[in-house]
């Protein structure tokens, strides 16, 4: 991570902070406080061909288990690994939470 991605990450998490204690006070309302939980959320990062491959590799899983629990089709997961398709919505998200917290928050 460069030096602007790690100052910009700690400022919005210093934001984001704050802002959770104005609403904990009453001072932000409940609509407002969502706004700032969007505009805080990291972007989930692109996953391209090699990386979809790796990361089924380390949790030793087969295509047909990682698309079982990515809840999409077979085919789709091999169109990712070659590099035809590439994951977006909510198969982007689920990949993302199964390379930061493992395969056991998926199942």
């Amino acid at each position: 991570m460069t030096t602007k991605q790690a100052t910009k990450n700690h400022l919005l998490d210093a934001i984001h902070e704050t802002a959770m204690d104005l609403h904990a006070l009453g001072f932000i309302d409940k609509r407002k406080m969502q706004k700032y939980d969007a505009l805080c959320m990291q972007s989930v990062p692109d996953y391209d061909s090699i990386r979809i491959r790796e990361l089924r590799e380390r949790y030793k899983i087969s295509q047909a288990v990682l698309a079982t629990v990515l809840n999409t089709s077979l085919s789709t997961v091999r169109q990712w690994e070659i590099g035809n398709k590439h994951p977006s919505g909510p198969s982007l998200k689920l990949l993302n939470i199964l390379d930061r917290k493992g395969l056991e928050s998926l199942i």
